[in-house]
């Protein structure tokens, strides 16, 4: 694995909330700064901007500045030596992730006092790597959309664009680490739900393999959950992403489908399939100038960068669309009385797409042979190059004025479904903005090549530099 780089300590302490998790952890293992000196920058910061932006709906002040204070005693005791590799870092979790303290909302008012009895997995494995969690980050409601708003917590805003959707479900998170809130976002994904925020917010993300990170807390789910979800980091490095990849990654007690697998595999040819078009949908010209960009750094870099198209995509998302929905199905009921009209609007207008003559053996079976398919395309193609979504990020609640909000949400989601439906790692990372708004690409691989994503991501990302904290609205 890449090993990381100790740089320069900044020269004020108002610009620690400007840097990466890395920088940040190696500063205060130097000594160079402190761990309360991060978190207290974090704190005035989202104190300034969270109010525009309202991104982050707690704020876990108190017990952070005790757990940074906890931190500089254990590096004062210890020196640089034996400290954990996050240690006194601050971080924010979505507020659908159980985290200790803090009520585990699903965007829900009904869920406003549902304290977990202990850490979900993920965030477990984070405290034990020193970090600390100062705020939880909104999302819709359920999860339902791919933009962020809800009635309990409101409307989160992009900080590039406060006409324009921050993207979700974790959109929380991309807006909070766009604009510097949070060094590192804790998120999901089951329908781009990492990937999407980071899209409109301009910052980067990993969905791993799914099954790589464990996923526990909020129960087992339906068929969907188990197949298609799983936790992941949002940043504003791919080495961020890296690192909380090595601390996370493995079995776990709590998640039966868990499971440890090398985190590097075998060499493979250095051959791109480069998206630019998509079957169903329409690509919008400027997303495919960024996705032909990064092309030519990769082809630059000695990759062969081809234009190609996976198989199916259609039909991947036909089916990814009937696994989500016959979960619905189940739950519509149960769930209506806690929901917005809107979102049950939007409910109803997806699970209307849900075909019960549908049987899960045969989409079992039909995700297998899919499966087999993109394998064999990745075993000439061992990356892919592409979009996120297909379009610009919309205006706010476009996507609950009608019931034709459901094929929006559906058509944005179009080659990011492929990464859930089949398991696939995906990353997500900017590259030159356009027009005063962020663009980014998308990098696929086959399952628990983890690793070839965050190598290309981290060739892109040297030639376009990683991203910056934006001030809300200012580019």
């Amino acid at each position: 694995m890449k090993k990381h780089v100790s740089p320069k300590s900044p020269r004020r302490s108002q610009d620690l909330w400007r840097q990466s998790a890395t920088t940040l952890a190696a500063l205060i293992k130097s000594g160079d700064v402190s761990s309360r000196e991060v978190v207290d920058a974090h704190l005035a910061r989202i104190e300034a901007v969270n109010p525009t932006l309202n991104a982050v709906t707690v704020m876990l002040s108190t017990s952070a500045r005790d757990a940074a204070d906890a931190a500089d005693a254990r590096r004062k005791k210890m020196g640089k030596r034996d400290l954990p590799p996050l240690h006194g870092v601050p971080i924010t979790v979505k507020e659908n992730i159980d985290c200790v303290g803090t009520p585990t909302t699903f965007g829900l008012a009904a869920n406003a006092n549902a304290l977990p009895a202990q850490d979900a997995p993920v965030i477990e494995r984070l405290r034990v790597a020193g970090a600390i969690p100062i705020g939880r980050t909104n999302m819709p409601e359920m999860g339902l959309r791919v933009s962020t708003s809800n009635p309990f917590r409101g409307l989160t805003r992009n900080p590039w664009n406060a006409r324009l959707t921050a993207g979700g479900s974790s959109g929380g998170e991309g807006s909070a680490v766009s604009s510097g809130m949070s060094p590192l976002g804790i998120g999901n994904d089951i329908g781009g739900s990492l990937r999407n925020p980071a899209f409109c917010c301009g910052v980067a993300a990993l969905k791993p393999t799914q099954g790589r990170v464990p996923f526990g807390g909020g129960g087992d789910g339906y068929l969907s959950a188990q197949v298609m979800l799983t936790d992941g980091p949002i940043a504003r490095s791919v080495d961020d992403l890296r690192l909380v990849l090595e601390l996370v990654h493995g079995q776990h007690v709590r998640d039966p489908r868990s499971v440890t697998v090398a985190l590097e595999g075998p060499r493979v040819p250095r051959r791109v399939a480069m998206v630019t078009s998509l079957p169903g949908s329409v690509v919008d010209p400027a997303v495919v100038a960024s996705v032909r960009a990064a092309g030519d750094v990769l082809a630059a870099a000695g990759f062969q960068v081809e234009e190609a198209i996976p198989p199916e995509i259609e039909l991947i998302n036909h089916l990814w669309t009937q696994f989500q929905m016959s979960d619905l199905s189940l739950t519509t009921e149960s769930v209506r009385p806690m929901l917005s009209a809107e979102v049950t609007m939007l409910m109803d207008a997806l699970a209307a797409k849900f075909d019960p003559s549908v049987t899960h053996a045969e989409l079992h079976k039909e995700r297998s042979r899919l499966g087999r398919a993109w394998a064999a395309f990745f075993a000439h193609y061992p990356l892919v190059l592409g979009p996120v979504w297909p379009s610009a990020p919309f205006v706010h609640d476009a996507d609950v004025a009608s019931p034709a909000g459901s094929d929006l949400m559906l058509n944005m989601q179009w080659f990011v479904t492929p990464g859930n439906l089949l398991g696939f790692p995906a990353v997500v990372l900017p590259t030159r903005p356009i027009d005063n708004a962020p663009m980014t690409v998308q990098l696929y691989a086959d399952r628990f090549r983890d690793d070839l994503v965050l190598e290309a991501a981290e060739i892109i990302e040297a030639a376009f530099g990683p991203c910056t904290p934006v001030d809300p609205f200012v580019v």
